[in-house]
């Protein structure tokens, strides 16, 4: 058998021979087929004169048979079919890329062209490259959605820097197991008489008469648990009189912190409840945000959160339960508190929000518990209605609403549809089910009213994830 000399950078089988031996036209065209998604033979004029397929949609390549293989492709890429056609160049050409147009758009493929030695055709192998451009396109999308949220993030940390160190009462923040001090602000530094930067990882008994020591580890750890405890007075070292501590716990990123307000007496310091700086923060935040009470009635919201709901004015909000207004009355929520029950914080919860006028909007929810004599629940919201529309659909990917399956119309018979709208609709319902239980299968299957054998057989039958899930059992 001969086979054509590799190039250089090409290592071949040690006997050829032996391993093709008894090919069949068949096996040579299964190898072809496993090499591109279609196949083309051109004739020595250049026209496509046959043409073969991988995959159902790309049928379109039947079009061009009996034309040009130039005039299918755009005006750029016609240098290279003019070189991967021209037999006086090297037969071990690499793969070249192409565009053909295509309506509104272009298809991009890389071609790879076998020119066998004793026939007067050639063979082009294509590989139909929409997909990685759709999935280039996603990468790109969603690298500029993050550079916009990492942009908005270091806006708002520039905002909230500002709004620390401009406080005019002494402040600092402390990690609430080692008290060693994150940060504190000029009014702070001011009056323990030290330099800007210099209170950083200090731990904050340094800072008070020994003395006052244990005063100030026990009250830490009340507000700490009960994130309620009233001022402590203690006196600070190497200074005369006393100075009253509040202190307010915070969790971020599972560790908990203290925020510390010192009243040395010459600074008005506003209580924890009526912080003025905290509140007009809230206030102005491009996010929405709503504060609740343990039955989620609507205590505080901002006025980002009335434009998402369309209502006239915050003040209409109040006193309102929030579950009017997210996913499903006292299913989304519900699951919300369990988790906050559990972790005191939940972050990126997938939901929609119900404005006034009826329409909906998919939002990430990232929550917090606050421990007080009766706990209160800070919900921030953000819209990602945007980032969803941004996305490109990808090619072979099921439809996901209404208007896309009403585009199959015409394309498929109707009893095929319907068939394919059931198991949409049953899929995207376990789907929600799954996501807002956090993988419970126990807790989906209740609030789809099924039972846990039946929800198993339709996980199985659709093809999601295993059946070794969480199911709420002990």
């Amino acid at each position: 058998m001969n086979i054509l000399k590799s190039a250089d950078h090409r290592i071949p089988f040690g006997d050829a021979n032996a391993i093709f031996d008894g090919f069949s036209k068949d096996d040579v065209i299964e190898l072809a087929y496993a090499s591109g998604d279609f196949m083309l033979a051109i004739d020595e004029t250049g026209t496509i004169i046959d043409a073969a397929v991988n995959a159902a949609d790309h049928s379109f390549v039947y079009q061009w048979v009996g034309q040009k293989w130039a005039e299918t492709v755009s005006i750029d890429s016609l240098p290279k079919i003019e070189q991967m056609l021209d037999r006086k160049c090297d037969t071990a050409l690499e793969w070249r890329q192409v565009n053909h147009p295509d309506k509104d758009s272009e298809i991009p493929v890389r071609y790879k062209v076998i020119k066998p030695a004793n026939k007067d055709f050639a063979l082009a192998i294509g590989r139909d490259l929409r997909t990685i451009a759709i999935l280039q396109q996603r990468l790109l999308k969603t690298q500029q959605s993050m550079e916009r949220d990492y942009l908005s993030l270091r806006q708002t940390e520039t905002r909230y820097r500002l709004l620390f160190d401009n406080i005019s009462y002494p402040v600092l923040i402390t990690e609430s197991e080692s008290r060693l001090i994150q940060q504190a602000n000029r009014a702070c530094h001011s009056l323990m008489g030290a330099a800007p930067g210099s209170l950083d990882r200090k731990d904050v008994l340094d800072l008070v008469n020994e003395s006052d020591h244990d005063a100030l580890i026990a009250y830490f750890g009340a507000a700490a648990v009960s994130g309620a405890a009233g001022p402590v007075t203690v006196r600070l070292l190497d200074r005369t009189g006393t100075v009253k501590i509040a202190a307010s716990p915070f969790r971020q990123s599972g560790n908990q912190y203290l925020l510390l307000n010192i009243d040395d007496g010459t600074h008005d310091v506003p209580a924890k409840s009526s912080d003025q700086y905290v509140l007009d923060a809230v206030e102005q935040m491009p996010d929405a945000f709503v504060l609740t009470d343990e039955q989620q009635d609507i205590i505080v919201a901002n006025k980002a959160f009335a434009e998402l709901v369309q209502t006239a004015s915050v003040e209409q909000l109040l006193g309102q339960s929030l579950n009017r207004f997210i996913g499903r009355p006292e299913v989304d929520l519900g699951l919300l508190k369990k988790q906050l029950r559990d972790h005191q914080n939940v972050r990126n919860f997938s939901s929609v929000v119900n404005d006034l006028s009826g329409g909906e909007e998919p939002v990430e929810i990232s929550a917090i518990r606050i421990e007080r004599d009766k706990p209160l629940y800070g919900y921030s919201i953000r819209s990602v209605g945007r980032r969803e529309r941004d996305l490109p659909r990808a090619i072979g990917d099921s439809p996901r609403s209404v208007d896309q399956l009403t585009e199959l119309v015409g394309r498929k018979p109707l009893k095929d549809i319907v068939r394919e709208s059931t198991d949409l609709i049953e899929r995207m319902c376990i789907e929600a089910a799954l996501v807002h239980t956090s993988d419970n299968r126990a807790s989906a299957a209740e609030i789809l009213g099924l039972s846990r054998q039946s929800l198993y057989s339709k996980l199985h039958r659709h093809g999601l994830g295993n059946l070794s899930g969480k199911d709420g059992s002990h």
